[in-house]
């Protein structure tokens, strides 16, 4: 069975986009510029702030972090929402969530820039999406990290059938009409799978792509999953296991040992999708540095 290996490719991207950011430098005197809103003092998305932007600075980003109180108003988040699409120095802005309870979640999704949203959750990028404008939108960076590793190993995925389970507006939905457009690693047929399908190894057996971003350890079991599958594992979830020094240890959605017996080729977890998402979070900064500058 073939290990498609993320933390690899993602290293290998990031080299790739260290690279072409310098040669923007170089030609233009500009780089590109990410701002990360966070609001409130949850612990994990602090971790995952300070790493997007080291990132960024690794590969010659210009990265900001924007730290707000928990008592912030929804008003004032806008407003600097709106500071940032007006500044030129930023090409990319994405506002770190959960969000405290006072602030709709939605509304701050919608008063970013879509010429800035690296993330893709807002409507405009959506829609391009689904009406297959790859090239003027920006795809949410698990869904577009998934296509980058069927790309780079070169999985045949024309005509196949590909069964997402999942229907998440950040990894399912976006993951399905994304490998429904014609280009490349993609052009499936396509069937997505959620918590209300009746028998879901009925789908799921007849998949030649199998994604399984349900949430649930071990949902996805080797009598589920046709010989030969190519498997892509987007859940990270945390089970007790005395035998680690935290205490815990992470997996993904499929039972690894199983069903590696059986599929071609597969995601780990950790190491598979999950070192994806920045880098393509960082690509995507790249792409909008260079659409905004005429590049």
């Amino acid at each position: 069975m073939l290990i498609i290996d993320g933390k690899k490719v993602s290293l290998d991207l990031k080299e790739e986009l260290k690279t072409g950011v310098e040669t923007y430098r170089k030609a233009t005197g500009k780089v590109p510029g990410l701002t990360v809103i966070i609001v409130g003092h949850d612990p994990a998305s602090q971790v995952y702030v300070r790493n997007k932007a080291k990132t960024c600075k690794e590969i010659g980003m210009f990265s900001t972090v924007i730290e707000m109180p928990s008592d912030t108003t929804q008003a004032e988040l806008l407003e600097k929402i709106q500071e940032l699409n007006n500044d030129p120095a930023v090409h990319g802005i994405l506002v770190q969530q959960p969000l405290p309870k006072q602030i709709d979640e939605f509304a701050v999704t919608i008063a970013i820039d879509p010429a800035k949203d690296v993330d893709g959750f807002h409507p405009e990028n959506l829609g391009r999406l689904v009406m297959g404008e790859l090239d003027k939108c920006f795809v949410s960076c698990t869904p577009y990290g998934i296509l980058e590793l069927l790309g780079r190993y070169n999985i045949e995925t024309k005509g196949k059938h590909c069964v997402v389970v999942g229907r998440s507006n950040i990894v399912g939905k976006p993951m399905a009409n994304l490998m429904l457009q014609k280009s490349d690693a993609t052009n499936c047929t396509v069937t997505i799978c959620h918590s209300a399908t009746k028998n879901i190894p009925h789908y799921t057996l007849q998949a030649d792509i199998l994604i399984a971003a349900i949430g649930k350890a071990g949902f996805i079991t080797a009598d589920m999953v046709k010989p030969g599958a190519v498997v892509i594992d987007v859940g990270i979830n945390r089970i007790e296991d005395p035998a680690t020094r935290s205490g815990y240890r992470l997996v993904g959605d499929v039972d690894f040992e199983g069903v590696s017996a059986i599929a071609s080729a597969m995601t780990p977890v950790p190491g598979g999708v999950g070192p994806m998402t920045i880098a393509m979070l960082l690509k995507n900064t790249l792409h909008s540095f260079q659409r905004i500058n005429g590049l």
